[in-house]
């Protein structure tokens, strides 16, 4: 039941945001059993078959539903702030996708595997999906100001947190000592290990052809991106 502003949004998407937060970290937390009996390449088309639907279902309720609850502020007529969100919102996917690095693996074309390495990227900050998530999560935060959002940033924001203690602590179990070095030279906050003289930002490493797809994808979402509001708009969920 409905009672003023907090609508039953609020709740669906929370649920749905931590079904597919059990249902991703789940997944990879299995993964070194999983590997054992099916293969690698057959359990990252499993991982892809349950992690790819729910992402789907969340991204277009979410779409839907942007506008639900309580404004908070409206900063949408702001001379600037739309460029201000755009820009963030690359920032964001600069983050948030240095996965496809290896798109073969991704694909399970070749044998998907963990990398250790701490270039490119990994030299601002060990964890970057989580990063670009909370720059993300900023981003529309502030251009949508709906209790519904917060909602949307908090349940997001909570689970990369939790892939952060939740990563770290599976590849330490993995690659023990490894790991360990790379988590000393490396930091969770961007930039640190830069400051505190553990990296040295090396801007040809960011010169990959990974890189030129998701800057890619930056400019065909900002293109796309009106249409696929309208096409959400047209699923009654």
């Amino acid at each position: 039941m409905e009672t003023g502003w907090l609508t039953a949004s609020h709740f669906i998407m929370f649920g749905l945001l931590v079904g597919f937060a059990i249902a991703h970290s789940g997944l990879a937390a299995l993964r070194p059993i999983g590997e054992k009996y099916v293969g690698p390449r057959l359990y990252r088309v499993g991982f892809a078959l349950v992690s790819l639907p729910l992402a789907t279902v969340l991204i277009i309720y979410f779409i839907n539903h942007r506008y639900d609850g309580l404004r908070l502020w409206n900063v949408q007529g702001v001379p600037g702030m739309e460029s201000l969100v755009w820009i963030l919102s690359a920032i964001s996917f600069l983050f948030l996708y240095p996965a496809t690095f290896n798109l073969l693996e991704i694909a399970a074309v070749q044998k998907p595997q963990v990398h250790l390495y701490e270039t490119g990227i990994i030299r601002i900050t060990r964890h970057p999906q989580m990063v670009g998530q909370v720059i993300w999560c900023i981003a529309h935060t502030l251009w949508l100001g709906t209790t519904f959002m917060l909602v949307t940033s908090a349940g997001l924001i909570l689970h990369h947190a939790f892939g952060v203690w939740h990563g770290d602590r599976r590849w330490k179990k993995r690659f023990g000592d490894a790991y360990e070095a790379v988590m000393a030279r490396t930091s969770i906050t961007p930039f640190l290990a830069i400051a505190q003289g553990k990296q040295t930002l090396v801007l040809k490493e960011f010169l990959r052809p990974a890189y030129v797809g998701v800057g890619g994808f930056i400019i065909f979402f900002w293109l796309v991106h009106p249409v696929l509001i309208r096409a959400t708009s047209s699923i009654s969920w």
